[in-house]
């Protein structure tokens, strides 16, 4: 009885060591959990303040665009944040914002609306210039047609935003 439970501790022992060093090799060699696959040699990354030029326009949404733009890359990463020139630098605008009809009941009257952002962004890694990249992401957020959008603009501005760093960081950071 006791060899078997040795006999068990000693395999499950194994295996966590044997798991946490796959994780530190991955890790050491430019890889992490996060999905993300960034070469060794980079060490910093850079983030411009993402303008809205877009025509209708949220006040607080650049900011929010920026700074989760930063806080993603600072959390999921190991660079370090520079305020210009890093080795992964981003810079862009907010090219659209907008409020449209997605749904409309049989007695034609709108059900849904969806509220769609589009960025334009502009990443240099500068490690491997052939990973850089000029694109847009857009995605967004469908809302009740009852609701007045200034009353859900900061929630879904919120929603739409992190799924579009998302985008950002899986095509800059992990090549997809």
């Amino acid at each position: 009885m006791v060899k078997k439970i040795a006999y068990k501790f000693s395999a499950l022992a194994l295996v966590v060591c044997s798991m946490f060093m796959v994780g530190c090799i991955f890790m050491r060699g430019g890889y992490s959990f996060s999905g993300a696959s960034i070469p060794e040699s980079a060490k910093t990354f850079s983030v411009a303040y993402f303008p809205n030029n877009a025509p209708m326009v949220s006040p607080t949404l650049s900011t929010m665009l920026t700074e989760s733009l930063k806080d993603k890359f600072s959390r999921q990463t190991k660079l370090q944040l520079v305020e210009e020139g890093g080795d992964f630098a981003f810079e862009g605008e907010i090219t659209g914002y907008s409020s449209t009809t997605a749904s409309v009941s049989s007695d034609n009257y709108a059900q849904l609306n969806r509220l769609t952002i589009t960025v334009r962004v502009e990443f240099t890694n500068v490690v491997e210039p052939q990973n850089s990249f000029v694109q847009s992401f857009s995605q967004f957020a469908d809302y009740d047609s009852q609701q007045l959008l200034t009353d859900i603009q900061s929630e879904l501005d919120q929603q739409i935003v992190d799924q579009i760093v998302t985008d950002i960081f899986m095509a800059a950071a992990a090549n997809w």
